[in-house]
């Protein structure tokens, strides 16, 4: 069982869906990086009742992200946020080099300090 590294994102918006015991393994074998015999001892199952609760773990996971799509626009927002900061970065490169204007420097200062808020809530 390779390794899909999107499951721990999943997990991150729709993990209180899972059981306890599917969190549990998920959490461990992705988060952790644990083997499923180390994840096994702590949760008293076999390797094999770690891989199927894994397995329907994931098969929730991806069956909300096709249903609810909240990851997929976490991305989307992410991104346009970054072209917005590189925009506001370059424009404000400009200003300093050919405008020189104290109030439209002191804007795009408060500007990018708002986006750079705005990317640490994301």
């Amino acid at each position: 069982m390779g390794k899909d590294l999107s499951i721990a994102m999943l997990y991150d918006f729709y993990g209180e869906l899972l059981t306890p015991k599917q969190a549990q393994a998920i959490d461990l074998y992705y988060n952790e990086d644990l083997s499923l015999a180390e994840i096994a001892e702590p949760l008293g199952i076999s390797r094999q009742g770690v891989r199927d609760a894994i397995k329907r773990g994931e098969k929730l996971l991806l069956s909300m992200e096709e249903r609810l799509g909240l990851v997929n626009r976490f991305m989307n927002q992410d991104e346009k946020l970054q072209e917005v900061i590189k925009e506001v970065a370059s424009m404000h490169e400009y200003e300093r080099s050919y405008v020189h204007s104290k109030k439209l420097s002191d804007a795009f200062t408060a500007l990018e300090k708002k986006l750079a808020e705005l990317t640490k809530e994301l």
